[in-house]
């Protein structure tokens, strides 16, 4: 892995690391997710302009394909991302989708991308399974609120796998800039979620959110584009087997904002086993 991919990607998990922290804090749904598309479309504009109109990019049906699939992936990414926080730990939560996406990720590159994996990728994606069954086990929470979190983190961890590599396709290969891509997601969930800023309620709720958390909102709406346009640029010269695996250097991070800050508690016992995670990532990196 070069030093440019890896550093792209390093950057990225900082800034994933601090958006997952902020909705967790918020504790928001739907609305959240809309306000903060809505700002980071505006936000992000100028970029976006920037590209298409000096970048060269002209979108083939087969790419709009993708770019419209990629809307509809992670919208559920992130509705389901919602729902996970509400109803377990962030630091159970996260750090299941984030270990099982990288090794989801792996697997769907080596059979539809044709990417290879030697010996050491295997031990690696091996070694952060493990960290993350023993990372799940044996909360102070209840075996209950474990499993939920297992469980939503799993499913999450789907998502996450395969929109990384359909989206890898897609800047790789079909030549999608970054920042087009991931601004047409953005733009897509207001779409898809804008008649709930036509209901007295949601425009309630989102005026809401605003007074309460401006500054996390606004943080979560600049960070998490970052996040992502960073790991598709750095996909655009990577493989995917060891992108995916790098970004996960944020379970660490939010192990500790989760038992910290958040005070969800068994930060030694977690933070041990996000250790093994970031082992197995070692693996990854250095093969």
């Amino acid at each position: 892995m070069t030093p440019l991919g890896f550093s792209l990607v390093l950057a990225a998990a900082f800034c994933h690391a601090t958006w997952n922290f902020c909705v967790k804090r918020i504790n928001g749904g739907p609305a959240l997710i809309l306000l903060v598309s809505i700002l980071s479309v505006v936000l992000y504009a100028p970029l976006a302009l920037w590209s298409l109109l000096h970048g060269g990019f002209t979108p083939s049906a087969e790419a709009l394909v993708f770019i419209a699939g990629s809307v509809v992936l992670h919208l559920g990414y992130f509705m389901l991302l919602q729902v996970g926080y509400r109803k377990g730990d962030l630091s159970l939560v996260y750090p299941t989708a984030r270990a099982t996406g990288p090794f989801l990720s792996a697997g769907f590159a080596i059979l539809f991308l044709g990417e290879n994996a030697s010996p050491q990728v295997l031990a690696g994606a091996a070694l952060i399974i493990a960290g993350v069954l023993c990372l799940t086990g044996g909360g102070r929470g209840g075996a209950r609120n474990v499993s939920t979190s297992l469980l939503f983190g799993l499913a999450v961890g789907g998502l996450i796998g395969t929109y990384t590599v359909w989206d890898a396709h897609a800047v790789a290969v079909l030549a999608v800039p970054p920042i087009i891509m991931d601004y047409a997601t953005c733009l897509g969930r207001v779409v898809v979620l804008g008649p709930i800023a036509a209901r007295a309620r949601g425009r309630a709720e989102m005026a809401d959110l605003w007074a309460r958390h401006r500054w996390s909102v606004l943080a979560i709406a600049v960070f998490t584009p970052l996040a992502y346009i960073l790991v598709l640029t750095a996909l655009t010269f990577t493989p995917v087997v060891y992108v995916a695996p790098v970004r996960e250097v944020s379970v660490l991070l939010t192990v500790l904002a989760g038992s910290i800050l958040l005070r969800e508690g068994d930060l030694a016992r977690r933070l041990k086993w996000a250790v093994v995670i970031l082992a197995g990532m070692g693996l990854l990196v250095t093969a």
